[in-house]
């Protein structure tokens, strides 16, 4: 994908307008942020499609609703909608797409404020899933409008989609898209996906995930006696010592190239996401020796290591179990993988970004990539488009945090970034 570059007078026009359209892009961000899209279940999606739909229809769009038909998520109660704004330039080509998901993660504890409020304090906008990417998207819809307020007309075709479930895979999101050729090689030519990774960093891939599940079995027993029984925690108790007496330490000794953030996560990691054995949490008590115990772990493993390599090591580890404790019996069972992506040297998407970094912030953009996967996946794998990076406003340690914020000027200066990005990877006419 050949760049143009834009004539400064279109660039200071452009930078003028995002300025003058800031307390707008802040006023949208609250509105989405008080739309509780959280998920799972998935909830509320259909509304929060239809809030970004209605905005990218007043800017012009032709806007399409776009259901997850045949995914499993895609249910009655909880329908799997996305929604997908087109606006059109002289040609249908160069295509750019910016793409951010409308889902949030659970509220959790310790917060401080409304997390569905939309708060505006002290230059920053408080609430569940802002930085996550809520002001991603708004500053997406807003770049685009800049240009169009500024009189800018461009050579090539913009979409911005708005997407679901990118929290829990994006399969029904973006990987949806993808599976249905709405976004695909040799029909789009580039995709941002606006992502909280700092104002003056380009995001070029992230480290693999492979989640996998771990039942142990035991035997019943009495309580009061379990001498006559095998407790399956206990095993899972063991499983959980050697993974950190054996595995850690080859992980720390493991190093990637890739530019992964923050620099621990240079290394492979292992997260136990869920662990339950015995009788139910609340039931009425039971005297069981408990004959049953499952854990869900999530390892994210490195470009290097590899998704076989990867996964031999977990079942050679889980095989040495049964010769050091004669009675552990175990499931294995691959509940997600993903392969590492990374951003080909040399693509148009990070040069036209990298530009507009420093014309905006007046320093050089900094190459970083993720340490867990964002719907960059869907579009390099299924799509099969490769020149697509992250880069959106937000600081990458608020994700999920309580009392999460965006702070006003990252959200300001990442719109004149994406909105100059967008003209050059377009093209002006």
């Amino acid at each position: 994908m050949s760049r143009v570059s834009i004539p400064t007078e279109a660039t200071d026009r452009i930078v003028a307008a995002v300025e003058a359209l800031a307390d707008e892009v802040v006023d949208f961000t609250c509105d989405l942020v008080r739309v509780p899209t959280v998920n799972p279940p998935g909830e509320v999606y259909e509304e929060c499609a239809h809030v970004i739909g209605d905005r990218l229809d007043r800017f012009g769009f032709d806007v399409d609703y776009v259901t997850a038909q045949g995914r499993p998520e895609h249910t009655r109660t909880h329908p799997r909608v996305n929604v997908i704004g087109t606006l059109a330039g002289a040609r249908s080509n160069p295509r750019v797409h910016l793409n951010g998901h409308f889902d949030v993660v659970p509220v959790g504890d310790e917060w401080t404020v409304d997390p569905f409020g939309g708060l505006v304090r002290d230059g920053k906008i408080y609430g569940r899933g802002v930085a996550d990417m809520k002001a991603g998207i708004a500053a997406a819809i807003y770049a685009v409008e800049a240009i169009r307020r500024a009189g800018v007309k461009l050579t090539g075709t913009v979409e911005v989609s708005g997407t679901v479930d990118e929290e829990s895979g994006g399969y029904a999101g973006m990987g949806h898209l993808a599976r249905i050729g709405r976004v695909k090689r040799g029909v789009t030519d580039a995709v941002i996906i606006p992502e909280p990774l700092n104002v003056d960093r380009i995001c070029i891939g992230h480290r693999g995930v492979y989640w996998f599940e771990v039942t142990t079995h035991g035997h019943i027993a009495h309580g009061s006696m379990p001498f006559l029984g095998t407790s399956a925690i206990e095993h899972m108790g063991a499983l959980l010592e050697t993974m950190r007496r054996d595995l850690m330490p080859k992980f720390a000794e493991r190093r990637t190239a890739v530019p992964v953030v923050p620099e621990e996560a240079r290394h492979g990691t292992l997260n136990v996401n869920a662990l339950h054995g015995g009788q139910p949490l609340g039931d009425v008590q039971s005297p069981c020796v408990a004959d049953r115990c499952t854990a869900v772990f999530d390892r994210r493993f490195l470009l290097e290591e590899g998704f076989e390599t990867t996964r031999r090591e977990i079942v050679e580890l889980l095989d040495a179990m049964t010769v050091q404790l004669p009675e552990f019996r175990y499931g294995l069972r691959d509940v997600m993988v993903v392969e590492p992506t990374r951003t080909p040297e040399g693509a148009s998407v990070v040069d036209a970004l990298g530009t507009a970094i420093n014309g905006v912030l007046g320093r050089e953009a900094t190459l970083v990539a993720s340490p867990g996967t964002y719907d960059h996946k869907h579009v390099a794998r299924i799509a099969g488009v490769e020149n697509c990076v992250a880069y959106g406003p937000g600081v990458l340690e608020q994700a999920h945090q309580p009392d999460e914020w965006c702070s006003i000027d990252d959200l300001v200066n990442a719109t004149k970034v994406l909105a100059l990005a967008v003209a050059e990877l377009a093209g002006v006419e």
